[in-house]
């Protein structure tokens, strides 16, 4: 005699011939499929023209739905006994296929530069949002029942994944590295839980492989300034905004803007990250907001305009300067000192180092001057460029190297 606290009752469920014919494809005989059921001890409460039913016994417990019911229905019945139409049809979300082509484009761009695609687990270490302020403790989604503490929550940010690939190739001798990746993040926020699409940028090491007619040159952060330009000039995004990341991820950093929409914070990883992986030499991380590229690629408004008829003039600076001046200050200074002529600003180099003062850190900063109606000449330009000398050093304290 069997004793226990309470009798597991008997699965009633209702199969019908409709649901069952939908989900499968086509028609199996009713004749065969009681049979099929008898064999498997169902017994039968009821029969209609609309299905059948069933009582399951209490020991199968793997069959206590009408979707178990068919699967068995359709497991005995035989998987290749189910012909298939020779005609397939199938809807696709135009959003989605352009995200898909978008995505093709950009995979194709980047592979052709060198980079070779990743693809990292989004489950991750916890302790990894102490490495930035930017990330909160309260915003991991955990997982109910990790399989360890490496894989216990969701990721914020695709930055820590992406240097475990880092680590894991230099520790096999391969130090000149160039890795992108599609990914997501995930958070926890008080609206809800949410998910956010990235594309991310990895380069360390040397640009290009050594060869006998070719100089091996080293990655650096005009390197990568130019990867993203190109990404985002591919899919007719100009005029494009720098002014000085927020995220304190990096060392040094630009964040792209159009208007107010962020597309893409980029620079050097800070070292006390770097160590966090036992990383030894410089990385240059890139994170694009894609939700953000995807909803400007492809739909920026074309402006046609004459060409100038006169000639824009460049020249450079090598400011040095105080390690918390950002490039966003330089920015706005040249444009106060100069509205009319100044077309452009750019920071195309930074170096901090051995040879530079306590404290210091130098930048290269160039600027486009153009006049639309004549040609500057020397004394206009030389001109500016004191009169932005002496903003700087009023402001910022600058000094040329």
């Amino acid at each position: 005699m069997d004793l226990y606290p309470t009798k597991i009752e008997d699965y009633q469920v209702f199969l019908s011939y409709e649901k069952m014919d939908r989900l499968i494809g086509v028609e199996i005989p009713r004749e065969t499929i009681k049979n099929i059921l008898a064999s498997l001890e169902i017994k039968f409460n009821s029969v209609t023209d609309g299905g059948l039913g069933l009582t399951i016994p209490s020991y199968r417990v793997d069959v206590t739905r009408e979707a178990d019911v068919i699967e068995e229905i359709l497991r005995v019945y035989g998987y290749n006994n189910i012909e298939f139409s020779p005609k397939l049809n199938m809807s696709i979300s135009a959003n989605d296929f352009n995200d898909v082509k978008i995505n093709n484009l950009i995979s194709n761009q980047l592979v052709s530069l060198g980079f070779y695609e990743t693809m990292a687990n989004s489950l991750t270490k916890e302790s990894y949002v102490s490495l930035s302020e930017s990330l909160k403790k309260e915003h991991n989604i955990e997982i109910l029942n990790p399989l360890s503490s490496d894989l216990g929550v969701m990721r914020q940010s695709l930055l820590f994944s992406g240097l475990e690939s880092v680590i894991y190739n230099i520790n096999r001798k391969k130090s000149s590295l160039k890795f992108f990746e599609f990914g997501k993040t995930y958070h926890q926020f008080e609206s809800g839980k949410t998910e956010q699409k990235h594309v991310t940028l990895f380069v360390s090491g040397a640009t290009n492989k050594d060869c006998w007619n070719t100089e091996s040159k080293i990655s650096n952060f005009f390197y990568l300034k130019g990867i993203v330009t190109t990404i985002l000039s591919r899919l007719g995004i100009n005029k494009v905004k720098p002014s000085s990341t927020k995220n304190d991820v990096f060392s040094e950093g630009l964040t792209l803007s159009l208007g107010k929409t962020k597309l893409v914070d980029f620079g050097v990883v800070k070292n006390h990250i770097l160590k966090e992986f036992g990383i030894k030499q410089e990385v240059l991380f890139a994170d694009f907001n894609w939700e953000n590229i995807l909803k400007l690629g492809g739909k920026s408004t074309l402006k046609v305009k004459t060409l100038p008829k006169f000639p824009s003039v460049k020249r450079d600076f090598a400011l040095l300067l105080d390690k918390e001046v950002t490039f966003n200050e330089i920015y706005n200074l040249a444009f106060q000192a100069e509205r009319n002529l100044l077309k452009e600003v750019d920071l195309f180099d930074v170096y901090e180092g051995d040879k530079l003062p306590e404290g210091k850190k130098s930048y290269a900063v160039s600027f486009i001057l153009q006049d639309e109606n004549k040609t500057l000449n020397e004394k206009q330009i030389d001109k500016i460029m004191s009169r932005f000398k002496q903003t700087f050093e009023k402001n910022v304290g600058a000094t040329l190297r």
